[in-house]
């Protein structure tokens, strides 16, 4: 069912030159000529845009798909993960981004550079961060985007995903930072209004919440038989434990301490030391606004469950000979998948429930929710290479150069994601949302094991935090490879992998790995030479205070060509041609020589930079907000328990 009628089209032409215009807006009104306004917005920006595309860029079309889909297939626990940032962002707030501020950082290998020393973890860190985010971020959004586009527009796969690639990137390139975090408070907009509009549509279908659980525990699908097969009814009988977030420690598909303790450590490294989240905080303009729009991104993370999993869990009720299909070969039929269709779940209520006009709305929800996780990657993709490998290699790069390096960096990752498509639709699509939370349990554990004890141990050193990065590392890998070498199976077909690796759940494999990690770390460090506090003022919790002057480990590893000092008789500008003016315009770069500042306006902009003091009233404020936000959380999970 093709979107061919003029209301939904007019909707997608109106919703595209809105976002063009915000874009452009934000382009013209930043500055973008310098690697701070690139990066970080001229850190400028106010709590609402800041909370705002903390959620958009977290929520991807991957969490529609993935969320609705798993809530189709074993109800509502998958929500658990949403809930589980409500606590991450206020530790984020409250104790990693004071940190990051005061050490004056850009990016989280630049931190781990100035608290440890040395190259090896900074370029470590960054190259396996950049892996992260195309093989799972980019992957998953990808493949989810397609996958609507595919049920709803009936265009072809490349066609339509090179343009949205192409809008994304050209205000991406363009606009830095800013135009990402302005694009993205529009995207969020958008996404909770037509995500409200759907799931009212589905509750009046279904018929009242009491309605909908009545009729999930009895959603299975009429074809349950194969020439060949021994379907057991577990296979399609939804789980007796649905309706419950917190289920069995051995039996359980998410089984409950690891999604209270094993899910923490992934949301800790996804929510605090992760490059695509941690930039929005550093943009901010005071710590009153990183604490405010932290706040604000935990409020907007209580809807997914009700805006994703609930109309994902209808759709099975609406159509479970499709959602809920169990012989390989109707699912092959409904979705060219064998392992099963949940993940058409969200896109059929669109193409199903909606009306003309409104379908047009929730495929641009849907666009809007690709579009803004993608641009805000990419943005923080190529600041990652930009001031952490390319400034490796060329030290002594010009600011201009770094600013054009990170754009065309940014085209390289567009050039990869479009590369992956045909990699990611022949990927096993079952559960999208357990695939990508499993790899991150795989990957992210060190990692989160490293920024926790780098910023509450001192006593922590280089050595230490490599050695727990690559030990850390090639065990996840080992579980990994196995997995896919064997494959996740399904239900009708499990996975022949060895229970010894496999049957470990992801989230308890997350618990173990964070545990050695952990160990390796201290061990390691235990036995080796501390680091000098004077290399440490304010980089670890204990010194976060000191106003002492710190002796940097080492040098930045890039640094601005010495300028010559001005002439007493300058030379007249030269004229610059009409393609010159068109690129420095389209770069930001300013066609005039900067100001100079003298050693005490730098002095006082670089303090302003790293200043943490807040306002009492807008502390006490955020800091009421928090805890509001936390008895939220342990309520909703109690409730749902």
């Amino acid at each position: 069912m093709a979107v061919n009628n003029p209301a939904d089209i007019a909707v997608i032409v109106i919703y595209f030159l809105v976002v063009l215009a915000v874009g452009i807006g934000a382009m013209l009104k930043t500055s973008r000529g310098t690697v701070g306004g690139f990066f970080l917005a001229g850190r400028s920006m106010v709590w609402w845009p800041i909370g705002a595309s903390l959620f958009a860029s977290n929520i991807g079309s991957g969490h529609f798909v993935g969320l609705a889909g798993t809530g189709a297939a074993a109800g509502i626990a998958i929500g658990g993960f949403e809930w589980n940032a409500l606590v991450a962002v206020v530790v984020l707030g409250w104790l990693f981004v004071p940190i990051y501020i005061k050490a004056g950082v850009v990016t989280m290998p630049e931190y781990l550079k100035k608290r440890f020393g040395g190259q090896r973890i900074r370029i470590y860190l960054s190259v396996l961060s950049l892996m992260l985010y195309i093989f799972t971020k980019i992957s998953a959004d990808m493949f989810s985007g397609a996958i609507f586009i595919q049920q709803a527009l009936g265009l072809n796969l490349y066609l339509a995903v090179v343009m949205l690639l192409a809008i994304t990137g050209l205000y991406t390139v363009t606009g830095g930072l800013a135009a990402v975090i302005y694009t993205d408070t529009l995207q969020t907009i958008i996404m909770v209004v037509g995500s409200f509009i759907l799931m009212g549509f589905c509750f009046n279908t279904v018929g009242g919440y009491n309605t909908f659980v009545e009729k999930y525990m009895n959603a299975k699908p009429s074809i349950i038989t194969e020439v060949g097969l021994n379907i057991s009814a577990t296979c399609y009988t939804p789980r007796p434990d649905s309706f419950h977030i917190f289920r069995d420690p051995i039996t359980g598909d998410l089984p409950w301490p690891g999604l209270v303790f094993g899910l923490s450590i992934l949301g800790t490294w996804y929510w605090c030391t992760d490059q695509v989240i941690v930039q929005r905080c550093l943009s901010a303009k005071n710590m009153s606004h990183v604490k405010a729009g932290c706040i604000l991104c935990g409020y907007l993370k209580l809807l997914p469950m009700f805006l994703m999993v609930f109309p994902g869990m209808m759709s099975r009720i609406l159509y479970p000979d499709v959602v809920a299909c169990v012989t390989p070969s109707e699912c092959q039929k409904y979705c060219g998948a064998t392992v099963g269709c949940t993940n058409i779940a969200y896109p059929k209520l669109v193409v199903e429930l909606m009306p003309n006009g409104l379908r047009g709305l929730m495929l641009s929800v849907m666009m809007a929710s690709l579009m803004s996780s993608l641009t805000s990657i990419f943005n923080s993709a190529s600041t990652l290479f930009t001031m952490d490998i390319y400034t490796k290699i060329r030290k002594q790069a010009s600011e201009q150069e770094l600013m054009l390096a990170g754009r065309i960096f940014i085209l390289a990752l567009i050039g990869v994601s479009i590369a992956w498509i045909p990699i990611v639709q022949s990927a096993q699509s079952g559960q999208l949302f357990d695939y990508i939370q499993s790899i991150t349990s795989y990957l992210g554990p060190p990692i989160a094991a490293v920024f926790l004890l780098a910023i509450f141990c001192k006593r922590v050193n280089e050595q230490g935090a490599f050695y727990g990065l690559v030990v850390g590392l090639l065990i996840g890998l080992a579980r990994m490879i196995t997995e896919f070498a064997y494959g996740t199976g399904s239900c009708v077909t499990p996975s022949q992998c060895p229970k010894i690796i496999c049957g470990v759940h992801y989230l308890y494999f997350a618990l173990i790995l964070f545990g050695i990690s952990c160990i390796i770390i201290l061990g390691v460090s235990l036995m080796t030479t501390p680091i000098e506090d004077k290399h440490l003022y304010r980089l670890c919790w204990s010194l976060r205070n000191s106003t002492e002057e710190r002796i940097d480990l080492e040098t930045d590893n890039w640094t601005s060509p010495e300028e010559e000092p001005p002439s007493e008789d300058p030379e007249p500008p030269q004229e610059v041609g009409c393609f010159r003016k068109a690129y420095n315009w389209f770069c930001g770069f300013e066609q005039k020589s900067a100001l100079r500042l003298t050693p005490e306006e730098q002095a006082a902009m670089d303090k302003k930079l790293t200043d943490t003091s807040e306002h009492p009233l807008w502390k006490n404020v955020v800091n009421a907000n928090a805890i509001i936000l936390l008895a939220v959380a342990v309520f909703l999970h109690g409730f749902f328990g």
